[in-house]
């Protein structure tokens, strides 16, 4: 947790993000951001892997799906550079249920870009 600090960057662990909110989480997030473009990378191991096991590194104890939507889709407001969705591992998918988080992951990004169009 020191490194990304000493990057520059704000790192939210999953046993602080699950007490905030995601209206808290998007306030904290726009609060850093500012007025600066900003680039959002989706880790899908983020995800439990009840609800994504289609990764390499799953992460037990992650939020579900719709929890980790809810807090993407908080991120309205933020003028968005670009985003990537990453960790997706096809063969270790074989329902596809991780293919549709990421896709459902990615229509959100977009609609967050559409949302800021004509902020810059």
């Amino acid at each position: 947790e020191e490194e990304p600090a000493r990057l520059g960057f704000d790192a939210v662990p999953w046993a602080e993000l699950k007490t905030m909110s995601p209206q808290e989480y998007g306030d904290r997030v726009r609060k850093r951001v500012d007025d600066a473009k900003a680039f959002l990378s989706f880790d899908v191991d983020f995800v439990d892997p009840a609800f994504a096991p289609g990764t390499g590194t799953p992460e037990v104890g992650g939020p579900t799906s719709a929890q980790a939507l809810d807090y993407l889709t908080a991120l309205t407001g933020i003028d968005f550079c670009g985003f990537d969705c990453v960790e997706v591992s096809p063969p270790y998918d074989p329902a596809g249920i991780t293919a549709w988080l990421a896709a459902s992951v990615c229509q959100e990004m977009l609609a967050l870009k559409a949302l800021s169009v004509g902020r810059s």
